[in-house]
């Protein structure tokens, strides 16, 4: 499996890094860590869902998860503001 086709695999709720990865990719340096906890569960609900290659059901998606998530991204904002 190359490079590429390991992008291209599916990502689910419980891919909590992988999802943050790409939040981090579109918003870079929009949020900040202090931001990134604000941001309302209804809107980091929706940019997930349009992630491309994320298979997750709305209805499938739990606080649990999106917590998760944030705190990944926040872990990817500070080692991308080394």
């Amino acid at each position: 499996m190359g490079f590429q086709d390991i992008n291209d695999l599916p990502i689910e709720w419980t891919d909590h890094e992988d999802i943050a990865m790409a939040l981090y990719d579109r918003f870079g340096d929009e949020f900040n860590e202090g931001k990134i906890y604000r941001i309302r569960f209804t809107d980091l609900l929706d940019w997930i869902l349009e992630i491309p290659n994320f298979v997750g059901k709305r209805e499938d998606s739990s606080e649990g998860h999106l917590e998760m998530i944030q705190a990944k991204w926040v872990y990817e904002w500070r080692d991308g503001n080394k």
